[in-house]
């Protein structure tokens, strides 16, 4: 019996950086909002929606609109995403190999 093929599949390797992503930005979210993970305001940071963004200004201007409520300086996680995310793919639409 022959095993089915996979048709389509995802770059390993955006995958892993994609989830270290989300572990930084969860991890950098509780201390901006200085609460657990569980407690962190409902607000999300949507990756590929920043990579179709044209600049960088425009992409801090989002995620500084998404934590309008932190009373914390965003300036170092904002910057911090953005070096981040230069260079990434977007995982919506999955590579053919």
């Amino acid at each position: 019996r022959r095993q089915g093929k996979v048709t389509v599949k995802y770059d390993r390797k955006e995958l892993r950086k994609r989830l270290n992503l989300e572990e930084w930005i969860l991890e950098q979210l509780t201390r901006l909002y200085d609460c657990q993970e569980e407690e962190i305001p409902e607000l999300e940071i949507d990756v590929d929606e920043l990579l179709d963004m044209e600049s960088d200004d425009t992409r801090a201007a989002r995620v500084k609109e998404l934590l309008v409520d932190c009373y914390k300086p965003t300036e170092a996680f904002i910057s911090g995403l953005l070096d981040k995310i230069r260079g990434m793919q977007k995982l919506s639409t999955p590579q053919k190999k």
